[in-house]
């Protein structure tokens, strides 16, 4: 199957105009990272705490930041989390302690945040632990059973954190979900010792910053590596010169994508990491079909001059590239529209980078081919113009 037969394309008398995109998409993202929002790091390479919160309602995101502020949990990042209707999102803290206090800490801060109107000497009991709950049971002895009560107690206390956990999600609306749940006599004491909020965490994750740090390195190394890898490897099959070109265009893929990511400050995370190796190896293969007819044809084509044969290349190996990235673009795209909160970043970065990485194969890996020649040729015509010096 092809959409192209016998194009001719002049992609090399166009160099200009792909060089003048490239430059501003690269300018700016470079831009972005120096002096507007830096390389927004993930909680992954930075360090940090993530606090999972479920609401019994859909949360407003400039209620939740007013309300952090307050708190003083300043430059918290908050993003819907899992499917929208499910009412849960994340919540990012710079708190970077490692212990086990800190996770705790952490699930305080957003708790006395959120909460309002605290009834006096009453507990949350969408946030109460089972400890919590049985201490309260075991204090009021709603079901009158003397000094026995210690497992009866932990048993109710269990039964009401699986009513508010698997039951309904993690957050109770109403104490009336409990009925049936537990024993009468614990259902009709429950209120007089807990209020119902309209949230609840799920769940705290910490990241220190030791190992921010660390997996900030392992994933320039990694990159490193894939860039040295394809350099050895096209200049052992081809030239020197060809794995010097799809190295620099690699490296201006990369940038683009990364430097996307600053501009629209959308956070860095070991997805990413892993998307952007992936588009590593997806534009060095596109760029090593394009290499691979341009070497068939100069060995037809002696007599012609490179910048012809490269377009000829280009235009041949174009219906197949458009097909392939085509497919693949619209698999990435669907990932992104419906794949949900968690691999957003993921998806994203394979968006722009199938994009990139297409266009570049074509607009920067073959004119630096033929920029090369070019200059060879110059010198070449240099060298043989200085005459000999006497002696």
């Amino acid at each position: 199957m092809e959409f192209f037969r016998n194009t001719n394309i002049d992609f090399l008398g166009k160099k200009w105009y792909f060089l003048a995109f490239s430059l501003v998409f690269s300018v700016a993202g470079l831009f972005s990272m120096l002096f507007w929002h830096h390389i927004p790091y993930g909680v992954d390479f930075r360090g940090g705490t993530l606090v999972y919160v479920k609401f019994s309602h859909t949360p407003d995101d400039n209620s939740l930041r007013a309300a952090m502020d307050r708190a003083g949990l300043h430059n918290a990042k908050i993003q819907t989390y899992d499917i929208p209707s499910n009412n849960e999102v994340l919540i990012d803290l710079d708190v970077q302690e490692t212990s086990e206090q800190a996770l705790d800490q952490g699930k305080l801060k957003i708790i006395n945040a959120l909460e309002t109107n605290v009834p006096a000497d009453k507990k949350d009991l969408n946030n109460a632990s089972l400890l919590d709950i049985k201490n309260y049971l075991l204090d009021k002895d709603p079901m009158h059973l003397g000094s026995d009560a210690e497992q009866k107690y932990t048993q109710q206390a269990q039964a009401v954190v699986d009513a508010r956990d698997k039951a309904n999600s993690g957050v109770l609306n109403s104490f009336d979900q409990l009925k049936g749940a537990v024993d009468p006599g614990v259902f009709a004491a429950m209120p007089n010792g807990f209020f119902l909020s309209d949230f609840g965490v799920r769940n705290v994750e910490i990241v220190g910053p030791q190992v921010g740090a660390q997996l900030r390195k392992q994933a320039l190394l990694a990159t490193a590596y894939s860039l040295a890898g394809m350099l050895i490897y096209l200049a052992f099959r081809f030239e020197l010169i060809y794995g010097i070109a799809a190295v620099v265009t690699v490296f201006h893929d990369t940038l683009i994508t990364v430097g996307f990511f600053s501009l629209l400050n959308k956070d860095i995370s070991l997805t990413v990491i892993a998307a952007i190796l992936t588009l590593i190896g997806y534009s060095n293969n596109d760029t090593i079909v394009v290499f691979d007819r341009i070497r068939e044809n100069i060995k037809l084509m002696r007599r012609e001059k490179l910048s012809e044969i490269v377009n000829r290349s280009i235009n041949q190996t174009l219906s197949r590239t458009i097909l392939t990235a085509g497919l693949t673009f619209l698999t990435v795209l669907a990932l992104y529209l419906f794949g949900g909160e968690v691999l957003r970043g993921f998806s994203l970065a394979l968006v722009i980078g199938i994009l990139i990485g297409t266009y570049s194969s074509i607009a920067i890996a073959a004119p630096i081919l033929v920029a090369y020649q070019d200059w060879r040729i110059e010198r070449g015509k240099r060298a043989i113009a200085m005459p000999a010096r006497v002696r």
